[in-house]
């Protein structure tokens, strides 16, 4: 098996072995090595994710290298304690196609072996994934996916949502461009299952702030010619248009956007959903002052910095927060795995469902058992002017932390019955 090492990686694993990764209820050391039950003989982790098209810099094919990052790191901090040798890692392109999506999950966890599916952005998608776990019983982790769904009406037991959601980035953007005065809002998304949620959940925020919103403009998905939007938009005369899209598309739209005179006059673009990649695409000059939610920035502390430097070796780019949060979910797995002594899908949910974690990515951690909605510390940013840039890739201001508890929608709200 190949293994990714560099100098940050004795620094790192020093500090999870000194107790960064909380497994509930078992003991550090887990079971003792060879005791377990394996299918196979071993794990399999697949990543599932657009590898060549508009989410491809959000997530891609690097995250298939932070996933190895969590292999390497579970190998060398349990060593001959590890109750599973045989680690591997595999991957699949959906092409941001539901039925595409649904059929390389069936791929991945028939004819692949997978234990574990990861990632998988584009809503319409990660639902189709979530119906093939469920049907097959196998886990699924999503990381790049913004809907609701899958801790609401269409959740279930072997689904868990990892990174962020359309009511995260909804309660901390939406609210506070709202507060901040910015009360009449026309929004503009892409006409599947994540924008549609996310007009939902802005609309929500918006409302509940004072502010309203005016009027609401599907696109096609994927796009690139958004200037009939953005000037109907602007027709309306709002005072911010607020954008729910992401990765290509979100960089299309601004581009599109900052020529088409409106914020000259007076009308504000606010950005639903934001990677760091998308700042980079740009440059900050075109996203200067946006003030976005992030779930979790590369450069927020010397924890999240020290990985982000292994990544940038391994990579040659600072991570999203999509790769970090795929490497942690990841790594997470194999702590329940090791936990367990097995790979068997109903143990591993047991051991997951209310763990309480703090890692590189998750700060104050937790996994909630009743609707498996990941909840974590997230961060409201706003990008740098170019003066204030010290670095490559250091573009964003944190300006508030908001805590876990308040930064997802309460379970008792979720609609979801395991």
């Amino acid at each position: 098996m190949n293994k990714r090492r560099n100098a940050g990686a004795t620094a790192l694993m020093a500090g999870l072995t000194a107790g960064a990764l909380v497994t509930a209820g078992c003991g550090a050391g887990g079971p003792s090595a060879g005791g377990g039950d394996f299918t196979d003989d071993k794990v399999v982790l697949a990543l599932l994710n657009d590898a060549s098209g508009v989410y491809k810099d959000v997530s891609g094919p690097n995250s298939k290298i932070a996933i190895q990052m969590a292999i390497d790191d579970y190998q060398e901090k349990y060593g001959d304690d590890a109750v599973v040798e045989d680690i591997e890692v595999t991957s699949a392109d959906h092409q941001n196609e539901p039925d595409i999506a649904n059929t390389k999950a069936q791929e991945l966890y028939d004819r692949e072996g997978a234990d574990i599916i990861l990632d998988v952005p584009t809503s319409s998608a990660a639902l189709a994934v979530a119906t093939q776990a469920k049907n097959k019983k196998k886990l699924y982790m999503n990381i790049g996916a913004g809907t609701t769904e899958l801790t609401g009406a269409q959740c279930n037991k072997y689904t868990f949502h990892y990174a962020y959601d359309t009511w995260m980035l909804a309660n901390g953007t939406g609210t506070v461009v709202t507060e901040e005065g910015d009360k009449n809002w026309q929004l503009i998304y892409p006409d599947y299952a994540f924008g549609q949620d996310m007009v939902k959940s802005f609309t929500g925020a918006i409302e509940a702030g004072g502010g309203k919103v005016g009027g609401t403009i599907a696109t096609p998905f994927p796009n690139d010619n958004f200037a009939t939007y953005i000037t109907k938009a602007g027709a309306a005369k709002p005072q911010v248009i607020g954008t729910m899209h992401a990765g290509g598309d979100l960089i299309n739209l601004v581009k599109q956007y900052n020529e088409s005179g409106l914020k000259e006059k007076g009308i504000d673009l606010a950005v639903g959903l934001m990677f760091i990649s998308d700042i980079h695409s740009l440059g900050v000059e075109a996203f200067e002052g946006t003030i976005f939610t992030d779930a979790w920035y590369w450069n927020l502390d010397e924890k999240s910095r020290e990985w982000a430097d292994r990544f940038l070796e391994e990579t040659g780019d600072r991570p999203t927060y999509a790769h970090a949060g795929n490497y942690s979910a990841a790594l997470q797995y194999l702590e329940a795995v090791q936990a367990a002594g097995t790979d068997d899908a109903d143990k591993v949910v047991e051991e997951l469902e209310g763990k309480k974690i703090d890692d590189m990515f998750l700060r104050n951690g937790e996994i909630r058992a009743e609707d498996h909605r990941v909840i974590h510390d997230v961060y409201l940013a706003k990008v740098k002017g170019p003066d204030d840039v010290k670095e490559d890739w250091d573009y964003e201001e944190i300006i508030k932390t908001i805590p876990a508890e308040e930064a997802f929608r309460p379970a008792a709200e979720s609609g979801c019955s395991m």
